[in-house]
């Protein structure tokens, strides 16, 4: 069987005879298969979000020289059962050169959104691919409160730094 054909099987996980064939592994071929979907999961949510920074650093006015690299930093999200941390879908620094910008807060204020302006903002202005890829790398991978995420486009390398 081809990879592809493999990869047709099992876009339909729920359906025969990929559903049997999962009923007939072990529990550790399972957890096995979970952790290596996971990691491919997460790998191309990650090549989701280079190509969004890519389209957007392409639109960018400038002098001609390639963006090297886009940071986004950390906000906090209202949920149902409570606030979360995640990556705002917005750049925070587009950069010319390897130089990593100082993305620290110089004071912080804290401002009151109303429930669901947040929200009304991100559908308006943000690349909703990009969006959703940031919101799964945050699901797989949390941030911290200090962390800023790093998408390198010449390497297509996406990196969580800490502040």
């Amino acid at each position: 069987m081809m990879p592809s054909e493999l990869a047709d099987l099992l876009a339909a996980p729920t359906e025969h005879p990929v559903r049997e064939a999962l009923r007939d592994l072990a529990p550790r071929e399972l957890d096995a298969l979970v952790i290596e979907a996971l990691a491919a999961t997460e790998e191309a949510w990650r090549q989701v979000a280079v190509s969004r920074v890519k389209a957007f650093a392409a639109g960018q006015p400038g002098d001609g020289r390639p963006a090297v690299a886009a940071y986004f930093t950390t906000t906090e999200r209202r949920a149902a059962d409570g606030m979360h941390l995640g990556w705002s879908p917005f750049v925070a620094a587009l950069t010319d050169t390897e130089a990593a910008p100082d993305l620290r807060p110089a004071r912080t204020t804290v401002t009151a959104v109303p429930v669901g302006e947040a929200a009304l903002a991100e559908k308006a202005f943000a690349d909703p691919e990009l969006a959703a890829a940031l919101n799964r790398l945050a699901a797989l991978d949390p941030p911290g409160h200090g962390d800023v995420l790093r998408v390198h486009l010449p390497t297509r390398e996406v990196t969580r730094i800490s502040i």
